[in-house]
């Protein structure tokens, strides 16, 4: 019987966790990308352009992990020793 990976509940902790920061992240880079093209540029608007797209990739970001666990809890739900429906209750 093969056992777990050591380290495979803290890999699993951190997938969860870089949902949070990738949110983040991607908002702090839509706001230095925006005011990066403002002080470039001078034209006021790009800063909310930039504060726009980094919301845009946060929301992105968020759409791909509920994708990601959508596929992995219908993974779960074919699995024969969660259905009910041929117990007795």
């Amino acid at each position: 019987m093969a056992s777990e990976p050591k380290f495979k509940r803290i890999v699993e902790g951190a997938g969860v966790l870089s949902l949070g920061i990738s949110i983040v992240v991607a908002v702090l880079l839509g706001i230095g990308i925006g005011y990066g093209l403002k002080r470039l540029t001078g034209i006021a608007w790009l800063f909310w352009l930039g504060v726009f797209w980094g919301v845009g990739g946060a929301i992105l970001n968020v759409y791909k992990a509920y994708k990601r666990a959508k596929k992995d809890l219908d993974a779960l739900a074919q699995d024969p020793k969660y259905h009910t429906q041929d117990r007795d209750v």
